[in-house]
């Protein structure tokens, strides 16, 4: 019974930090695939490093998309994109 009881704090650990630390993580590598799965061309979107722009075009054999920006059109990967700027864009009224 001793045994058992010593390895009490080391089994909370390990459920803290499944839950604190892998649960949140995969929660989001899947709201992440399902936004790039869902992209589609005339989506206004923004990039991870602050580009805003419509998507022109989407190619699933390198999972990358053009991206039409004022200055011209940028080919970005998908995983480039942020989801939760393109979200607040998204939700923002349209002026």
């Amino acid at each position: 019974m001793q045994n058992l009881t010593d390895f009490v704090p080391l089994f909370a650990i390990a459920l803290i930090f499944y839950f604190f630390i892998l649960a949140p993580q995969l929660r989001r590598s899947k709201k992440e695939k399902k936004f790039a799965a869902n992209l589609k061309k005339g989506d206004r979107v923004i990039t991870k490093s602050g580009m805003h722009g419509k998507i022109a075009a989407i190619n699933d054999k390198d999972n990358s998309c053009v991206v039409e920006t004022l200055a011209g059109k940028i080919k970005f990967e998908r995983s480039a994109l942020s989801i939760e700027m393109t979200q607040k864009l998204n939700t923002q009224p349209k002026k």
